[in-house]
């Protein structure tokens, strides 16, 4: 018997870790087809999302899917991403929280070639009208996040 994934309920965790200390958290996703998601806004196969309680209505973080309202450019969007195409949730603010693996093709590649993959906050947009985090300054660590096998 094959036990359940323990993914949707660390994202659950850390969504509640952030909003409960003030940090606003997103989630980074990769696109595929059963991702409804604005696909104006998808770079490179993926998106980063805010789930901030003030960007996002009726967020559900399910066993299966992670679907919210949100708005975009003013017109508001029914979002629903599969929880198993999730690769990272975050604080905005500092880059803490963890990253997951995706199903698919080029992870395998990645596992077979020895890759590691790293997602930083740095290297996506948020699609929201809030200005960009201020960049680290020099004497600071980068925040960063490993995929953890």
């Amino acid at each position: 018997m094959e036990l359940p994934s323990t993914k949707p309920y660390l994202l659950r965790a850390i969504w509640e870790w952030c909003c409960d200390n003030g940090f606003t958290p997103h989630i980074a996703v990769e696109v595929d087809e059963r991702t409804q998601v604005p696909r104006e806004f998808v770079r490179s196969g993926q998106i980063v999302l805010n789930l901030g309680p003030s960007a996002t209505n009726k967020l559900q973080i399910g066993n299966e899917y992670v679907e919210f309202q949100a708005r975009f450019n003013g017109v508001a969007r029914q979002l629903s991403v599969p929880v198993d195409r999730v690769s990272a949730i975050y604080a905005r603010e500092n880059g803490a929280g963890m990253a997951f693996e995706v199903d698919g093709d080029r992870e395998m590649a990645d596992e077979e070639f020895g890759i590691e993959t790293v997602v930083e906050p740095s290297m996506v947009e948020p699609p929201s009208d809030e200005p960009p985090p201020e960049p680290p300054r020099p004497d600071e660590g980068r925040p960063g996040l490993r995929r953890i096998k």
